[in-house]
């Protein structure tokens, strides 16, 4: 099934989290927004680099996702890099705040998307990589890639 005929459309991807993070579990999230914080996302005005998740009094927010204000907003912008909260069932959010408390891992937010017409998160429970395993990514990624060089070649 095509993204369009799902009705999904991606509109910024994490690429750092899958540097430095291994992802061990997906969830997906509501977002609450301003009116004008969609235009601007409708734009492609968002920029999920360093941004987190936490679990606060239990409720999800995430921090550090900066969506610029939006041309022709005036008043009704907000805050580019203020905390907003995300929407998941109560049961949802004390698993996650669970497995966050286990030893080094952390929420952090993959991607952004439109699915129909609201906005979706999707979150990664994720554990950090050492710098080795980061090599050993990044030796695997350019092995495939000369591979298909060959095939392609010959």
């Amino acid at each position: 099934m095509s993204p369009k005929a799902s009705g999904i459309k991606t509109i910024a991807k994490n690429k750092k989290a899958f540097h430095d993070y291994f992802v061990e579990e997906r969830f997906e999230a509501g977002i609450s927004l301003s009116g004008t914080e969609v235009k601007s996302i409708r734009q492609g005005a968002v920029n999920l680099r360093d941004s987190f998740c936490m679990v606060k009094d239990g409720e999800l927010f995430v921090r550090g996702m900066h969506i610029s204000p939006y041309e022709k907003g005036n008043i009704f912008n907000k805050e580019p890099m203020r905390p907003r909260r995300l929407l998941m069932h109560k049961r949802e959010i004390m698993k996650l705040s669970n497995r966050v408390k286990q030893d080094g891992f952390s929420l952090i937010p993959l991607s952004l998307y439109f699915k129909g017409p609201l906005v979706k998160v999707e979150l990664g429970v994720c554990k950090g990589k050492k710098l080795h395993d980061k090599r050993d990514a990044e030796a695997k990624k350019d092995a495939v890639r000369e591979i298909e060089r060959s095939i392609k070649d010959h």
